[in-house]
């Protein structure tokens, strides 16, 4: 490690026990998602639906491990699988793993979604199953896909109970590969005022990082990278970023 990475390491580390910029954080945070903030944010066309901070955290993420799949459940928009596919082409641009793909799963892929994100220039490695993420079929479909990859990064981001997000990871977090990550979005939702979540069967209590929690507990192959949550202070994905250590 050289100096310059020594002095980030030591300032993230001081980001963890510096209260007033934790609170700072969480003040624009709180109002940020009533305003749907992350709607605003595209890539390369695509709306992603993200927070800043936790894309140029994927992104290194993403260098570091240097993966030849990544899983994602959630699509929407498609911008998230956009990003993915275009930080695994720099990859290959850099002497990467040049076949490594984008597999993106959801129970329910718009037609006009698919269209857009099919006719990107990224869809080359991009490939989609539509079903839910949790039944048995569509879990052995993605187990197919990843048989003989080398490093595999997971991301859940479909449905936000802790039910279902406590199978997702059952199902997939054991894919992910030593030295990677499982990374769990909106586990932010245990940390809002309840009056915040309208019209949604998850809220506080009821939600992503409830689902890690209990995962963990028998688990002890991933952990929480903390690093992360210092460094990026603002992320809907506290507690999420899973690293899988053993």
């Amino acid at each position: 490690m050289n100096n310059f990475d020594q002095e980030v390491a030591a300032r993230v580390e001081s980001n963890g026990r510096d209260n007033a910029l934790k609170v700072g954080a969480r003040a624009f945070l709180l109002p940020s998602l009533n305003a749907q903030y992350s709607y605003n944010f595209s890539w390369m066309g695509r709306p992603i639906i993200q927070y800043p901070e936790d894309m140029i955290a994927m992104q290194e993420i993403i260098w570091s491990v240097q993966p030849d799949l990544i899983i994602e459940t959630g699509i929407a928009h498609g911008g998230s699988l956009i990003f993915s596919a275009a930080m695994l082409e720099l990859n290959a641009a850099c002497g990467g793993s040049q076949n490594a793909e984008v597999l993106g799963v959801d129970i329910d892929i718009r037609a006009h979604n698919r269209e857009a994100i099919e006719a990107h220039p990224m869809a080359k490695r991009i490939s989609m199953i539509q079903g839910s993420s949790i039944a048995p079929e569509i879990i052995e479909q993605v187990k197919a896909k990843a048989a003989g990859k080398q490093r595999i990064l997971v991301c859940l981001d479909s449905n936000h109970t802790h039910e279902h997000v406590l199978a997702e990871l059952e199902a997939y977090a054991p894919l992910t590969s030593v030295g990677s990550y499982c990374v769990v979005f909106d586990t932010v939702v245990e940390d809002v005022p309840a009056e915040m979540i309208v019209a949604r069967p998850w809220g506080p209590g009821n939600n992503p990082k409830t689902a890690v929690w209990e995962y963990l507990k028998n688990h002890a192959e991933f952990e929480i990278d903390n690093r992360i949550d210092h460094k990026l202070l603002i992320s809907v994905a506290p507690d999420g970023y899973l690293k899988r250590v053993r």
